[in-house]
């Protein structure tokens, strides 16, 4: 993978992942062709019959008995048609839409475990737009694509099979206008997949500055930025508009195209018949069957390559959403899991910047709870995203126990139930494993608050939370899922010093009995853990405990008298 967005897979790969996903209904795609291939085997009937119709006409020999045979053909041909061109689209639209359904899975599996610096890179609108709009583009392409690479495509096969077999000249003629869609066809695929990439990247862009300006809505707010971040969406969302008129300019030219053919193709079949009547090789019911043969094979031609657009369109979101499928996996660390943390000459730096870690070696051992504090800037939450896998270590060796869990200040609370929200991480906890784990951490009160206990709805649109309950769920959670290694980035921050109290029993319970590394914004946290760590310019400059480094005059003991004077 290369550059800052997420890959996009080339044809090839998508094709094989596509035959991959067909596994299991390749039967019913085999079946779904040679119904299609009948069933406009039988549609060929009515323009035979007018035609023989017009011969016995021409000779006068046709009568009501003549007639209403011909008539009943056409009938039963068109039914039988119709029926069978149903079941193909059906069969075919199930298939679709069974593997687009297996597809959105996988897609929805791999963005879950994709590692969190590579969706930094390329942005979280990148993601969001291949999981939402691309799916949406594929799934929107069924109802025009499926009746066009199904019954369309059979058609186009069996016409000029039995165009042929009228008389070849027919086929020829209609053979020598064919060069017309051909070059149409070269022109488009090669101008209109580049157009609509261009248009699915531009709609990325687009997601990002929504994403980001509705994440940071409260700093937008608060810095007055709302003129700019206004502007930054509006910039975008006029690049969409722009990508998606010069798609519409191809579709435009497309059309046109589409129609020299369609003028040429009459033309040719006419003059042909023309020409074979006059001299006795054709008759006149045979000429008004090639006609209206070429007029029943313009509409699916034309059909066919006009859903290329619809198709390519789809396809360039498809080739999206199978480069995210496909993203191979890579290893959180360099290093092996254990039971500690060790670090080994660690160097993280963002893009081009200078290194936010600088040859940081730490070791953390199992069921010791360390604390990383130092102002503002100094590497503490870089340190704790590259303990945690987050971040991928530039230099250096990394090795963690198995099962780690991390929480920041940004805790979220998801739309569902407040017990969906306690047992994402362990979905096999008891009644009695939730409320243990609420006395625990001191959100026990919680449940008096809410009307059904934990089946209330809570998150968007359910009970409202404030941010300290919100932080006791989390913790909670935590508690829950049980991890080796349980990481605090600051994670009882954000509702103020009021719940600082609850808060930190909450945090010293969830880390009760396992290894733990604390970011703390309040030194108190500091003092209570085993070891602390002060980092400076991405460098450990101390480590000890809180009564060694206070008494060491240094860095921390700076900073403790500090905050201990903005505790007065």
């Amino acid at each position: 993978m290369s550059g800052h967005v997420l890959p996009v897979a080339d044809g090839r790969q998508t094709a094989r992942e596509v035959w991959r996903l067909s596994h299991g209904h390749r039967l019913r795609l085999a079946a779904t062709g040679v119904l299609g291939i009948v069933s406009t085997g039988v549609d060929l009937i009515p323009p035979v019959a007018i035609g023989y119709l017009v011969d016995r006409v021409r000779t006068e020999t046709a009568g009501l008995g003549t007639v209403l045979t011909v008539t009943a053909v056409m009938v039963v041909a068109a039914v039988l048609g119709a029926a069978g061109t149903a079941v193909t689209i059906v069969l075919a639209t199930r298939t679709y839409h069974t593997i687009l359904a297996t597809l959105r899975e996988r897609l929805v599996g791999r963005a879950m475990t994709l590692p969190q610096h590579v969706v930094e890179r390329a942005g979280t609108g990148d993601l969001i737009s291949r999981s939402s709009d691309d799916v949406t583009a594929v799934a929107d392409a069924a109802p025009a694509v499926i009746p066009a690479l199904t019954v369309t495509a059979f058609t186009i096969v069996v016409s000029l099979g039995g165009l042929a077999a009228l008389e070849w000249p027919y086929a020829a003629a209609l053979a020598v206008v064919l060069p017309v869609y051909v070059l149409a066809m070269r022109w488009y695929l090669r101008t209109g997949p580049r157009v609509y990439r261009a248009e699915r990247t531009a709609m990325s862009a687009r997601a990002q500055q929504i994403l980001e300006s509705q994440r940071g809505y409260a700093t937008v707010l608060g810095f007055g930025l709302a003129g700019p971040r206004h502007r930054a969406v509006m910039t975008t969302s006029w690049e969409v508009a722009v990508q998606s008129v010069r798609a519409r300019i191809v579709q435009s030219m497309l059309s046109a195209r589409l129609n020299l053919g369609e003028c040429l193709s009459l033309a040719a079949v006419l003059v042909v018949g023309f020409v074979l009547v006059g001299r006795g090789d054709s008759t006149v019911g045979g000429a008004t069957t090639a006609m209206l043969l070429v007029l029943r094979l313009l509409g699916p031609v034309n059909e066919l390559l006009f859903v290329i657009d619809t198709l390519q369109s789809a396809l360039a979101s498809l080739n999206r959403m199978i480069g995210v499928v496909t993203v191979p996996a890579e290893r959180n660390g360099s290093g092996p899991a254990t039971t500690a943390v060790r670090l080994r000459e660690v160097v993280f730096r963002y893009g081009d910047g200078p290194p936010a870690l600088d040859g940081v070696s730490l070791d953390i051992a199992p069921g010791q709870r360390v604390a990383v504090v130092g102002v503002s800037g100094a590497g503490k939450s870089t340190l704790a995203a590259v303990v945690a896998g987050i971040h991928r270590p530039e230099a250096g060796t990394v090795a963690r126990p198995g099962r780690a869990a991390v929480i920041t200040q940004e805790v979220h609370v998801f739309a569902g139930t407040l017990r969906e929200n306690l047992t994402l991480a362990a979905p096999d906890a008891t009644d009695r494993d939730i409320r243990a784990a609420l006395d625990a951490t001191g959100a026990a009160d919680l449940l008096d608050q809410l009307p059904d206990g934990v089946d209330t709805a809570v998150g968007a649109g359910g009970h409202p939370l404030t941010d300290a309950q919100a932080q006791q769920i989390a913790l909670t959670r935590l508690l829950l899922a049980d991890p080796e290694l349980a990481i605090l980035d600051e994670a009882t921050a954000e509702a103020g010093s009021t719940q600082a109290g609850p808060l930190d029993h909450a945090a010293g319970a969830a880390l009760a009995g396992r290894t733990g590394l604390i970011i703390a914004h309040r030194l108190s946290q500091a003092a209570e853990c085993d070891r602390i760590v002060v980092l400076d310019r991405g460098r450990i400059v101390e480590t000890g405990t809180h009564h060694e480094l206070v008494g060491s005059g240094g860095t921390y003991a700076e900073l403790w008298e500090a905050w201990r004077a903005g505790q007065r």
